[in-house]
């Protein structure tokens, strides 16, 4: 059993080059030579990504005296032996350029990373102590730059850091280290305490944000989580770690933090009334995030206990993960009372016209979207639309229609809410990994074994779900209003200037006609058009009208004649006007109102 901690050094060296310094002192290596990797992953993001490609430097030196490293494969070196009794160090930089909630990013404005992009593993004692040095900016910063990270500071030791501060952190154990990325900068705090728990909000970048708001709504947003599952709550600090920025948007999960990236017109201001479309996107998206600490920080597919961040690793059941996540994090919204009822409702219709506007739910069921979540989903192409389906999104159907049908067949008297206590009881309380097996035969034991083999058929099978069945007893009614515009059955690329088809949808007009993705459309009827101009073009137009077409196909000009459909008919719920007694018992349950 080694006793001495392995000690870890950052700081952000060359900010305008982004390059981070970074090293790892061990003091007890292995006498045959000791092996350091860095992870090909991140938790939360089932995708490899090869972080150690951006290690840009990296050397090893013990007493002073330089030791040969090896490489021995893409994300691992092994050092030469060491004298006994003679600490080794590993010295690398890191190459921090990429704005997101995944890996790490380092300018004169900000510092931030996750533990997977920046500190090697010590193959051998990953169950190790380790003690983290952040250090500051040597120049160049602007602003007074803090530290904000759930990571503890460390204590006992010279130097330690105190709350905010650069100085000595600790965690129990490697695991845990690159389980609390950690953000630098002139940011903004605000704080709020939810279940007797401090929390914290920390936003960089440019905003204007209102901090009251946002906390206040968060507290409801967190309050009424920690009660679902049971007070107290799994960690004893909690961070919301928020980069504001022009576009962009993504989040991601860890035991006593969340990374999160959002536009900065999507954060409250001052003066609002209600909630704006971005900002009940970004509650959301708060909401997903934290539901993450019970399910999938704690309640764990068995496929990742431990983790194995070498390579992939598989699981069929993100759709419970992802899928039942993405349910509840709009619930929670209208449970709380921080949206309405109608608000809910709206945002329940644009996920399920969002899941019927692809074919690929015709031919992927989400367990195999979730196995395939490395090759397929993290690795969309043109194509996707037309080959997968979301886990995320119909497995949030999914969980919805298993709610309500537990709802309705105990008239009220168990609920998915139950399930969920149930996964935290016997598995995420326990550190017992979840089985495909288990999941179903939890179900049948809180609402009996047709509801488990409905579940089970759901999540394997590729049918539509009769969504409308089982919201009329809740009072919902569902409707399917007329299309404004006809349709190309295409979607353009995104980029503003030239229309270019960036998804075909198999079985539409341009599909029928012969267009591609990839195509840039030139002309509609002999006039120009441009990525601005094709919508209001269509919206002249009724369906079965026939366009001439002219496109550039890499740089051969072609000519379609496409034959206009209907436009998809997006999803709208509502509340029936006077609902019977039992329906509106019902849908309190459900809602909260």
């Amino acid at each position: 059993m080694f006793s001495a901690p392995v000690r870890y050094r950052i700081q952000p060296l060359d900010l305008a080059g982004h390059l981070f310094t970074v090293s790892c002192e061990i003091p007890a290596p292995a006498p045959d030579g000791q092996v350091l990797s860095l992870p090909a992953w991140i938790p939360g993001s089932y995708m490899v990504r090869d972080f150690a490609k951006n290690i840009v430097t990296i050397s090893a030196s013990a007493g002073g005296k330089p030791v040969a490293l090896e490489k021995r494969d893409k994300h691992s070196w092994r050092a030469a032996r060491v004298p006994p009794g003679v600490a080794l160090t590993v010295a690398y930089t890191v190459y921090a350029w990429d704005l997101s909630v995944r890996t790490a990013h380092l300018d004169q404005t900000h510092g931030f990373f996750n533990g997977t992009s920046v500190f090697l593993a010590v193959e051998g004692q990953t169950a190790q102590r380790c003690l983290v040095e952040i250090l500051p900016p040597p120049v160049g910063a602007i602003g007074d730059w803090r530290v904000a990270t759930a990571m503890r500071e460390a204590t006992g030791i010279d130097g330690a850091a105190r709350r905010h501060g650069f100085g000595w952190y600790e965690a129990d154990d490697y695991d845990e280290l690159i389980d609390h990325p950690v953000e630098m900068g002139d940011f903004t705090l605000a704080t709020f305490t939810a279940g007797g728990v401090p929390h914290e909000v920390v936003v960089t970048g440019r905003h204007d944000g209102d901090m009251a708001r946002l906390c206040a709504d968060l507290t409801r947003i967190c309050d009424w989580q920690i009660a679902l599952f049971g007070a107290p709550p799994p960690m004893s600090r909690y961070l919301f770690l928020t980069m504001a920025v022009g576009d962009g948007y993504g989040g991601l999960e860890h035991r006593a933090s969340t990374a999160l990236l959002t536009r900065r017109d999507d954060l409250p201001f001052h003066g609002m009334v209600g909630q704006t479309e971005g900002y009940r996107r970004f509650l959301g998206l708060c909401s997903h995030e934290y539901f993450h600490s019970w399910n999938v920080k704690r309640i764990r597919p068995a496929a990742f206990i431990p983790y194995d961040l070498s390579q992939e690793t598989y699981t069929p059941l993100l759709w419970l993960f992802e899928g039942f996540t993405s349910y509840y994090d709009d619930l929670t919204l209208v449970r709380s009372g921080v949206i309405t009822p109608a608000d809910y409702l709206g945002l329940l219709g644009k996920t399920i016209t969002q899941v019927h506007k692809g074919s690929g739910r015709l031919k992927q069921s989400v367990a195999e979207s979730s196995f395939d979540a490395w090759t397929k989903y993290y690795r969309q192409d043109e194509n996707a639309a037309n080959a997968i389906v979301s886990y995320y999104s119909k497995g949030a159907l999914i969980a919805l229609a298993l709610d309500l049908q537990l709802r309705i067949g105990s008239d009220g008297r168990c609920s998915l809410d139950d399930v969920m206590r149930a996964l935290w009881q016997a598995h995420g309380q326990a550190g017992i990994g979840v089985t495909e097996a288990g999941v179903f035969d939890l179900v049948a034991s809180v609402g009996g074994a047709a509801v488990a083999r409905w579940l089970r058929k759901a999540v394997n099978g590729t049918d539509d779900l009769p969504l409308a069945r089982w919201l009329k007893p809740m009072g919902v009614r569902t409707s399917h209003p007329a299309p404004t515009a006809p349709s190309l059955g295409a979607r353009l690329s995104g980029a503003a200037g030239a229309a270019t088809l960036g998804v075909v949808h198999e079985g539409g007009a341009a599909h029928r006609a012969g267009l591609s993705a990839g195509d840039t459309l030139i002309a509609v009827d002999g006039l120009k058009v441009v990525a601005e101009t094709l919508e209001p073009m269509l919206a002249r137009r009724a369906p079965g009208d026939t366009l001439r077409v002219h496109a550039f196909r890499r740089d051969e000009l072609m000519c379609f004649d496409v034959a206009l459909d209907a436009g998809a008919c997006p999803v709208q719920l509502e509340m029936a006007p006077r609902p019977p007694a039992a329906a509106r018992r019902l849908c309190k349950g459900w809602l909260g109102a």
